[in-house]
């Protein structure tokens, strides 16, 4: 079973930029807690720092399905960050070796 990367793009409204960013420390945090969890990682983009990339990487499938499952997904991500973004693109891959 391969191992699966997410990649989810992410821009920040101007007006609420901090709150969100804050917020990603926290899901950072408890998304790298989770058993399944790889690594997250957070980047902003150089030229416009209201565009954040964040990698995140699971150990299958069925481990991202249980992250997006979690209280900490639900309650950070869906009910708290995404209402303050302009956009959100989710990009997923099997991470085969090839």
């Amino acid at each position: 079973m391969p191992e699966v990367q997410m990649i989810a793009r992410w821009t920040l409204d101007a007006g609420q930029a901090e709150e969100v960013l804050d917020l990603l420390i926290e899901i950072a945090e408890a998304t790298r807690a989770e058993p399944g969890n790889l690594s997250f990682e957070i980047y902003r983009q150089v030229d416009d720092p209201l565009e954040v990339v964040l990698l995140e990487r699971y150990a299958s499938r069925q481990a991202l399905a249980a992250h997006r499952e979690t209280p900490h997904f639900q309650e950070l991500v869906l009910a708290r960050a995404v209402p303050r973004l302009v956009d959100r693109v989710l990009e997923v891959f099997d991470a085969d070796d090839v």
